[in-house]
């Protein structure tokens, strides 16, 4: 159900009782509709004027605003253009031993309190009726409850929402306990006992262990049969392949081979 902030009265222009001392009927019942299109116009003319003042009140608002973003905004630019890098030099003992950033700005909180109630609301509120008193029963009360709440309980759906959240919170609990996976590991300790530990299964990590590669003592001792000068380096791994014969072992076609590649 809506709202309605204003409402421009009167609502009816040509309802009214005439008076009986009225000779011309058709007369009065023409001025009275006339004054209540006048107290509609001023009526309107009110509500306009409030409509227009919560607007500038608004942009006024939102220029402040803007205003000191722009200064924030420009500070900084002036700050990241007087760093350098390369003159600065942050040791990471000095960043340890930093705070952590903390803002300083404040959050508007109370957003819908008395001091942000528009003039009209304030005005409808204020003519409405009051409510009964019934804060005088609480006292007779065994269970302490304000009897105000069973007529009106501004706190209703803030405990609707707060209970709501506590139910979410306990169901992403409930989840992630299904997804631990415990594993159970039995350590005997003599022959008295046995001790069960549980981990779970995100501590646990498979270490790759690293195989260390095959040596081949026959290459290494071909490699060591030539002299220092005329060994192959990393640079010719063709010339050594094609010298190399099925066994491992260089063939004496093949070292003839080498030998003339080498000197070309």
């Amino acid at each position: 159900m809506p709202l309605v902030k204003r409402n421009v009265e009167p609502r009816h222009l040509c309802r009214g009782a005439v008076p009986e001392s009225i000779g011309s009927e058709l007369e009065c019942v023409t001025n009275n509709t006339l004054s209540a299109i006048i107290r509609q116009l001023s009526s309107l003319s009110k509500h306009a004027e409030s409509v227009f003042g919560e607007l500038f009140n608004e942009a006024n608002t939102f220029y402040v605003r803007a205003n000191t973003l722009q200064d924030r905004i420009d500070r900084l630019a002036v700050k990241v253009t007087q760093l350098d890098s390369s003159v600065e030099e942050v040791s990471l003992q000095d960043i340890n031993m930093r705070k952590g950033f903390r803002s300083s700005t404040v959050q508007n909180q109370q957003v819908l309190g008395k001091g942000s109630e528009p003039d009209s609301v304030a005005e409808m509120y204020g003519s409405g009726d009051r409510p009964p008193p019934l804060s005088t029963l609480s006292p007779y009360r065994e269970d302490s409850t304000d009897a105000m709440k069973f007529y009106s309980d501004p706190s209703y759906f803030f405990d609707l929402w707060k209970e709501k959240m506590l139910h979410d919170t306990e169901e992403k609990r409930k989840e992630r306990r299904k997804q631990r996976v415990s594993l159970h590991f039995t350590v005997p300790h003599g022959s008295c006992y046995e001790q069960k530990r549980y981990v779970e299964s995100s501590t646990v990590q498979r270490e790759m262990k690293k195989v260390r590669k095959a040596r081949n003592r026959r290459h290494e001792w071909n490699m060591m049969a030539f002299d220092k000068e005329l060994r192959p380096d990393h640079h010719h791994p063709q010339t050594l392949q094609r010298g190399v014969s099925s066994e491992g072992s260089l063939s004496p076609d093949g070292r003839s081979e080498l030998w003339l590649k080498y000197f070309d």
